[in-house]
């Protein structure tokens, strides 16, 4: 039986993983991409009636909080018996059965690692609130991503035996479902010999997967293929299935063969030591017995048939999110740059009923008000306690509005200060006066010589700032690349704090040294542009104001590069220096 999405559709493929996955789901799980609508939920109904009637089903929301995830202290019940009462999470009440986790795109780190080590280990290890909590929490996932991009943390995108696309699939594909179902659970998998798992191996090297994790799930998926088909021994059907299901939505390159023509591939050579099952005589260096070599061929074929059109491409992009992620510190949920919330810092507003907890705090004043009115009725069995329920619980909340920081990069290099220097110095001051206003947070980096210097750490002090610009001598050479790649460093650190940065830089944009120190001006322009191209990618909210006496073409390159407003100096006063300020930010 042949899954590739290639060559069949996406629900009849969708329907072979759901069978497959059904079969052996605890420790894995399913990555499916589909906008919430009836073609997920058909998907949805039928695993689920593929699974056991009595394994549980539970649903998760991706903002859960730990204490619900994991277990902890029923707050409502402690209050009411008198005593401490713990609660199982979501994953210990689904043990023996299937989360499903929505809109999974917006996972954090921190949740997304949880998920993984619970897969792992299968229970749920966690010390909270002085107790040690210790569940069974055998589980298969199903994330639903609504996302455009490949956004799940790769740690847990990894643990992930399959992928699907169900986007393109019209509801009246879906009228034909399988109609078998799958094994028992308790019955026992096929047993696979070391021709599958050498072939499994060779495959996922030749399509460049580096995760040993891929190569066992692949496994797995091959003796749970062979148990529905009723074989107790893993067959070269079962094996290619597998490499289609698991091995292929991995590949980050194509085999050897399929890049180059056969005439400049090199000669054959073994890749790995062979099994030496036969005994210590055996030759170190044999080649595979023929029937191993060409189960090796079959399954490569099939997962290559299998790989989506553009894989190169899309390989491409995937890697640049990833090292873009990389550079914001880590992936976090919701897009980037996105604004923090925060549930202890910021303006005090109303509280609001409900548990504390995923760093929520109790407002004991509100959550005594609230019972204070019920007292007469609960008296009974209180013992002159306030007695309260659940839903007399209110927590507190504050209005969170992440600090901007503006980050001056100033341009004191020779030519900078045989123009307008001065006249950039007073437009520095009006820019500082403005966020002294908002109570932002300035910063002054400034680039001359051969490198660029960071005079002013972020700061709320307008005296300080003002002392520091007015010291700043000129002269020397013009290191654009260095001083905007200094200004991206510092912005990064920033968005890693909390902050919110934004970039106003002052230059007329002519680059003559290059990133290495240089004198060069085509190499200078060179990386000035290829640095303004990477903080453009970034999303960086900037503004480029050109100090020339008359508009240069260099500094609006900068600027187009850079994806920011480009402000002459000469048409700019202190009203229109202000209004670009704001529409940076």
């Amino acid at each position: 039986m042949s899954a590739s999405p290639s060559t069949v559709s996406a629900w009849a493929f969708a329907c072979v993983v759901a069978r497959v996955f059904a079969r052996d789901p605890f420790g894995t799980g399913i990555h499916v991409k589909a906008a919430a609508g009836p073609v997920r939920d058909r998907f949805l109904g039928m695993l689920r009636t593929m699974m056991p009637v009595e394994a549980p089903w539970r649903r998760c929301p991706a903002t859960i909080a730990d204490d619900r995830l994991l277990g902890g202290i029923d707050l409502g019940a402690t209050l009411a018996s008198g005593r401490a009462v713990m609660a199982r999470g979501l994953l210990a009440e689904a043990d023996g059965g299937i989360v499903v986790i929505g809109s999974a795109e917006r996972l954090a780190a921190g949740m997304a690692a949880r998920l993984g080590a619970a897969l792992d280990l299968g229970e749920v290890v966690a010390e909270r609130d002085g107790f040690a909590i210790r569940h069974a929490a055998r589980v298969g996932l199903v994330l639903l991503d609504e996302g455009t991009e490949e956004d799940l943390a790769p740690g847990l995108r990894d643990r992930l035996a399959f992928r699907i696309d169900l986007d393109g699939v019209r509801l009246s594909e879906t009228t034909a479902i399988a109609a078998e179902t799958t094994a028992p659970h308790g019955s026992t998998l096929a047993e696979a010999d070391a021709s599958v798992i050498e072939a499994l191996c060779a495959t996922a090297h030749a399509l460049g997967i580096g995760s040993a994790r891929a190569e066992r799930l692949a496994l797995r998926a091959a003796r749970a293929a062979a148990a529905l088909g009723g074989r107790s021994v893993v067959t070269e059907a079962d094996a290619t299935l597998a490499a289609q299901l698991v091995l292929a939505h991995r590949a980050t390159r194509l085999p050897q063969s399929a890049e180059q023509p056969a005439d400049d591939a090199p000669p054959d050579q073994p890749e790995r030591e062979t099994d030496h099952a036969d005994g210590p005589d055996d030759d170190e260096h044999a080649e595979p017995t023929p029937m191993d070599e060409t189960l090796a061929e079959a399954v490569l074929e099939a997962a290559v048939a299998s790989l989506p059109p553009g894989l190169l491409a899309q390989l491409a992009a995937r890697a640049g999110a990833d090292r873009q992620a990389d550079r914001q510190g880590g992936r976090q949920s919701g897009p980037v740059g996105a604004k923090p919330s925060g549930t202890r810092r910021g303006r005090p507003i109303p509280s609001r009923p409900g548990r504390p907890g995923g760093g929520l705090r109790l407002d004991v004043v509100e959550t005594l008000r609230a019972a204070a009115p019920w007292q007469r009725l609960r008296r009974h069995g209180a013992n002159g306690r306030v007695a309260f329920r659940a839903s007399d619980l209110h927590v507190r909340r504050f209005k969170f509005q992440p600090r901007a920081t503006t980050v001056f990069v100033v341009d004191a290099s020779g030519s900078a200060a045989l123009n307008r220097l001065a006249e950039a110095k007073g437009a520095v001051e009006l820019m500082l006066a403005e966020c002294y206003i908002r109570r932002d947070q300035v910063a002054l980096l400034a680039f001359r010589g051969t490198e660029a210097e960071l005079l002013l750490p972020p700061t709320g002090a307008l005296a300080r700032a003002r002392r520091c610009l007015g010291a700043l001598p000129g002269g020397g050479g013009t290191p654009l690349a260095a001083g905007m790649q200094a200004a991206c460093a510092l912005a990064e650190t920033l968005r890693r704090q909390g902050e919110t940065p934004r970039l106003v830089m002052l230059t007329d944009g002519r680059a003559n040294v290059a990133l290495d120190g240089a004198l060069d001006r085509s190499r200078a322009m060179a990386d000035a542009e290829r640095v303004a191209r990477h903080l453009r990618a970034t999303g960086l909210p900037a503004l480029v104001i050109d100090i020339s006496p008359r508009p240069q073409p260099e500094a609006g390159r900068i600027a187009a590069a850079m994806g920011a407003r480009l402000l002459a100096l000469p048409r700019a006063d202190a009203a229109a220096l202000t209004r670009a300020v704001r529409a940076a930010a």
